[in-house]
């Protein structure tokens, strides 16, 4: 299985010092070792990824230079079989109409409330003073190939358990403090966005699981606990923002919700591949906590999950993690 990280906000490398001395930093040494250049860093996420039957794209980044992208790393979009949009925000769904002229067969997967209303209210801007449209174009809605997936329920997209889809995190444990800025508008105005327009993609191939879940605006802890609940045990690895960014210091007691998470998710026996929403600030407060089960990707860079045989993936040569 390859995860090649097509767009996000940092560069390759930015956030470690290129030694390959975990097996998180290892995952990522074979692409930092070619040139990156001509690889563009945009705020937004989108992840391709190939397992033994399939190709997809998880989220499409805020526009088309994502697909410029694309085409410098070697990814043809006609080769995509699939596009699943995590959740309804433009920075992970800005690029499907430019996909969608170039690859009109390929059906792309939303949750059914992703072409909400949805706003960024920061600073308690109101829609008439700064209040920001941060929902998709609608226009995707009405394209053939979407396809609209119900929230509540586990759809696997190919039907060989490859690539399944399941939403429903309602948890609040450790809830990110971001989303209290993230609203819907609704006819009585705005309310708080309880993201049940998120959704998650969880890939199984040759014994390995990996749970790719684009901002986790619902708290990787939650979203993990929903996982546990669907599917019993844990992935072998997590691909995803944890949307602990901010424009400023951290508070005390937001430094202090970021260290508890990172305390909880050490306690599981799973590998972190983070970037996007998470932001270098949140990561260095993590990194200490959870050492080399830890890594910072940035566009271009590329995950290999290696069969499962009792360790950790990494590309050969590179040293390993055992599974505890």
């Amino acid at each position: 299985m390859r995860l090649r990280i097509l767009m996000n906000d940092i560069a390759a490398g930015a956030a470690s010092d290129g030694a390959c001395g975990s097996a998180a930093d290892c995952a990522a040494e074979e692409l930092r070792e070619a040139s990156l250049q001509g690889v563009a860093c945009v705020h937004g996420l989108s992840i391709y990824a190939e397992t033994t039957n399939h190709t997809l794209l998880v989220d499409t980044g805020q526009d088309g230079r994502t697909w410029d992208n694309a085409a410098a790393l070697g990814v043809s979009l006609a080769d995509v079989g699939a596009v699943i949009v995590s959740h309804g925000h433009y920075d992970h769904s800005g690029g499907v109409m430019r996909f969608a002229a170039g690859n009109p067969e390929a059906p792309i997967y939303l949750n059914d409330k992703a072409g909400g209303d949805y706003w960024n209210l920061r600073d308690g801007a109101t829609e008439r003073d700064g209040a920001r449209y941060i929902g998709i174009d609608r226009a995707i809605l009405s394209l053939p190939q979407t396809r609209l997936l119900p929230g509540d329920r586990v759809t696997d997209i190919f039907g060989d358990g490859e690539v399944v889809v399941f939403g429903g995190a309602t948890g609040r444990r450790l809830w990110p403090e971001g989303n209290r800025v993230l609203a819907r508008r609704t006819e009585d105005g705005f309310i708080q966005d309880t993201f049940d327009h998120e959704q998650y993609v969880v890939l199984g191939d040759a014994g390995r699981t990996v749970l790719l879940g684009g901002c986790a605006h619902n708290g990787l802890l939650n979203i993990l606990d929903r996982f546990h609940e669907l599917f019993g045990g844990w992935p072998d690895a997590v691909v995803s923002g944890f949307h602990m960014m901010k424009q400023g210091a951290y508070t005390d007691a937001e430094t202090a919700t970021i260290r508890e998470t990172a305390e909880e998710l050490a306690k599981l026996p799973i590998l972190y591949f983070t970037g996007h929403c998470t932001g270098l600030p949140a990561y260095e407060i993590m990194r200490p906590i959870l050492g080399e089960a830890l890594y910072y990707f940035g566009s271009g860079e590329e995950i290999v999950v290696r069969e499962k045989d009792g360790k950790t993936a990494c590309p050969a040569g590179a040293g390993e993690k055992t599974k505890h």
